[in-house]
């Protein structure tokens, strides 16, 4: 057999020549011999065939065309190789091989000239002609000839002569018009031609031959052919067998190996299935191959198996077949585009179902997003599959919200099964997906329904306030949150402006947080009124309470009509707030106040009142008699600084000892200690009076000392004042055509400059024309500004004035 781009030619052993296409459709018969063919040559453009067979006929003819040529000789002839050019005029040329390699060429006249290439060496058994090269294999070996120099360059021996070369032929592929391999026995070796250089020629032919790799094989070689910078090596296998122990022939191997220069690497191998391999030989089996699409075909006496490089279609079949599906999704989608058998939607699919059986039916959900994408059909398919397994749960998080998005029944359908069997995973779906995915109204109505079997479930009471939110039912959703004291009651007030709904629910949401509802009705106090919440508040004075307090801290006058409420608010439920509030309201009624303290013996708030209502007397005396801190009453007495006030607290203190040197130790300040210590009585025993006359002696000292430095300050301040004063007063003073006179408001300076003027510029920046100025009465010839003599004003008034 062999083979061409566009068609095969196959030879039997009745003599029979058939072409055939790459499918193995027969096109056309020849009737060649009654006996075997043993050799078919094509040139490269297919049209013109050569063949030889078993009786010595050898036969050359256009496929296309009326050319032929016939020969016949007395033994048989093995090989014929056309010339790869044929089908030009002056490469009419082939070579046939018996006993001799004889070269045909047809000459002058049509006729066609023999001559002797090759004899002597026992029988031609392959014959390569690529280009100017002829590669011939014999008993002893393979030569190459040049054809343009028409001289042999090379004699490759073969290795293993024990061997009968019929039995073993020799294998010979040109990889190009200078590369030759050779497989002969178990041994591989690749031959370069090359060009001799000039100085090395002498008698030696022009071209010579590198063998560059050069390896052994564990098996014998039936054929050879290049894979890019690979080898195929079709090999025939003998065995041992285990049940009679005979060596026997088994199946051929097909086997990719990558040339080294020692040795080879194995990359793949294959053991082929042909029929009768039990009885073939190696002489049997034979390796063509088309080099445009790397296709393979191994010949044997009963099949033609046809090879071909895997692509990613049979890759991904492999996968498939060895169910490594994520692999097969993987490589389909890096090689969509070169794909052809396969479709990643059917990898992914298969992949799905195989997870499914796998019973992973969660990564098998995950898949349905990336594999299934915006194909609605396919996601309701796959939704109903998984419900048929019992298995709507897996899938609910994966299903499209978007872009796509599915009919509301299967949204209906998962929340549904979540319904029955988890409310919680019911309220996660109800939160994470948009309202508008499925009927919310047969959703409600689906919850109702199960509350009445549980009617204080909390889960579905908040999955149905925010069902409702959904739907727009927000009282609704109000009265279930506030119910169930839920946190987001207020983001729902806010966010939907709910101050309508909650008017009447004012103490629900003080129960549930009082800060944030008091924060909430004072910020939106034009929606509710300061008095409607007062008044719903009216039975929950300690809430009221609390409204009223945060309202007073932010403005003391907007609750103005309730302070008097407060003070018995503030008295009942806060009373360390009370005194503060005292102090910082105007609209409090002090009777009512003084009235409400004095029932609950507040102290120190009945004698703020009592101070602020001008009866510090009586305040004094319930600081001194209920209290009995001298300290207070000291601090009381300060503040308030009246003198009678001050001679009451002596009074008081004069028959106490503790209080008399609470008073000598704070009063040196405000009061003359002496009048205090000529009132104590002779003999009373004060306790710590020496400290506490030390420390008015020390009090003293220290505001003398006070009033030395403050008159060392004012002196120097003085004296410092007074030199600027004096500096300012001698700067000059710019007078220009914008200066007017003060008396009679024309300006100061004269339309023509060369006349004398007289003009009176007084400290104070006021000018005059001396003119206007009034004749002074007095002796003294000093002259005042009228304006500032006028006002009683000093000099420089006027720089003061034009600044402001």
């Amino acid at each position: 057999m062999t083979v061409h781009e566009k068609f095969l030619a196959l030879g039997t052993h009745y003599g029979k020549v058939y072409l055939l296409d790459v499918q193995g459709n027969i096109t056309q018969k020849f009737d060649v011999s009654p006996v075997k063919i043993n050799q078919i040559s094509l040139d490269e453009s297919g049209e013109h065939m050569g063949v030889c067979s078993e009786d010595g006929k050898v036969q050359v003819f256009g496929l296309y065309s009326a050319e032929e040529f016939h020969e016949t000789f007395d033994c048989p002839i093995k090989i014929v190789a056309v010339h790869p050019h044929f089908v030009r005029s002056h490469f009419k040329q082939f070579v046939t091989g018996g006993k001799k390699l004889l070269l045909y060429e047809r000459g002058w006249m049509n006729r066609w000239k023999p001559s002797v290439l090759h004899e002597g060496e026992g029988n031609i058994r392959n014959v390569k002609w690529r280009g100017h090269l002829i590669a011939w294999a014999n008993n002893m070996g393979v030569k190459i000839l040049d054809m343009i120099s028409k001289q042999r360059i090379t004699n490759v021996p073969r290795d293993d002569i024990s061997l009968r070369p019929d039995m073993y032929p020799c294998s010979l592929c040109w990889k190009d018009n200078l590369t030759l391999i050779i497989g002969w026995g178990n041994s591989v070796k690749i031959c370069s031609v090359k060009e001799r250089h000039a100085s090395e020629m002498r008698d030696l032919p022009n071209r010579y031959v590198e063998i560059v790799f050069q390896f052994d094989t564990e098996f014998y070689i039936s054929g050879l052919a290049p894979l890019c910078d690979q080898l195929v090596i079709l090999s025939y296998v003998k065995e041992i067998s285990e049940k009679t122990e005979v060596e026997c022939c088994a199946r051929p191997r097909l086997d990719i190996v990558q040339p080294l220069p020692e040795s080879c690497e194995e990359i793949s191998s294959d053991a082929l299935t042909v029929r009768g391999f039990q009885e073939n030989e190696c002489r049997d089996y034979h390796l063509e191959y088309s080099e445009g699409e790397s296709l393979f075909y191994i010949i044997s006496p009963r099949d033609v198996v046809v090879a071909k490089e895997r692509d990613q279609d049979d890759h991904i079949d492999w996968l498939l077949e060895k169910k490594k599906y994520e692999e097969a999704l993987m490589a389909a989608e890096i090689s969509q585009k070169t794909i052809k058998k396969h479709k990643i939607l059917d990898i992914g699919l298969a992949y799905i179902n195989h997870l499914v059986e796998k019973g992973e039916h969660d990564l098998a959900a995950r898949k349905c997003q990336k594999i299934l994408g915006k194909n609605t059909e396919l996601w309701e398919f796959e939704v109903y599959k998984f419900k048929e397994i019992g298995q709507l749960k897996a899938i609910s998080r994966y299903l499209p919200r978007r872009d796509p998005v599915l009919k509301p029944l299967i949204y209906e359908m998962v929340l549904h099964e979540f319904l029955e069997s988890d409310y919680e995973g019911f309220a996660t779906l109800i939160k994470e997906w948009p309202g508008d995915l499925y009927n919310n109204t047969i959703i409600v109505q689906a919850v109702v329904d199960h509350l009445k079997k549980d009617p204080q479930n909390r889960t579905l009471l908040r999955t149905l306030a925010e069902l409702y939110t959904y739907d727009q039912r927000y009282g609704r959703a109000l009265e279930i949150y506030l119910t169930l004291r839920h946190k987001d009651v207020f983001q729902l007030i806010h966010k939907h402006n709910l101050f309508s709904s909650i008017k009447d629910k004012i103490v629900l949401l003080m129960d549930f947080d009082s800060e944030k509802a008091v924060d909430m009705l004072l910020d939106n106090e034009d929606k509710i009124s300061i008095d409607r919440v007062v008044e719903e508040l009216e039975n929950r004075p300690e809430l009221q309470h609390v409204y009223l307090h945060k309202l007073f801290k932010r403005d003391h006058h907007k609750g103005q009509r309730y302070h008097e409420k407060q003070i018995s608010l503030y008295a009942e439920y806060d009373r360390p707030n009370l005194l503060p509030f005292l102090r910082d309201s105007t609209h409090c009624p002090l009777e009512k106040a003084l009235e409400i303290c004095q029932q609950r013996n507040f102290v120190e708030e009945t004698v703020y009142l009592l101070s602020r209502m001008g009866n510090s007397r009586s305040a004094l005396k319930m600081i001194m008699e209920e209290l009995q801190d001298v300290d207070k009453a000291i601090e009381f007495a300060k503040e308030q600084d009246d003198g009678e006030l001050w001679e009451d607290l002596i009074l008081y203190s004069i028959d106490k000892p503790p209080f008399i040197t609470g008073l000598l130790n704070n009063i040196g300040t405000h009061v003359d200690p002496i009048l205090l210590i000529h009132r104590i009585k002779e003999g009373m025993e004060i306790p710590n009076l020496r400290d506490s006359l030390v420390k008015i002696l020390q009090d003293y000292n220290l505001q003398i000392l006070l009033r030395e430095g403050c008159k060392k300050i004012l002196v120097a301040d003085s004296l410092s004042l007074l030199k600027k004063m004096h500096r300012t007063q001698m700067k000059g003073v710019l007078v220009d055509e914008e200066n007017i006179c003060e008396s009679c408001l024309s300006p100061i300076l004269p339309a023509d400059a060369s006349k004398s003027f007289n003009v009176v510029v007084f400290h104070c920046r006021h000018m005059f024309h001396k003119e206007c100025l009034p004749v002074s009465n007095t002796v003294s010839s000093v002259q005042f500004c009228n304006i500032c003599s006028a006002k009683h004003r000093g000099p420089g008034s006027a720089i003061l004035e034009m600044k402001k």
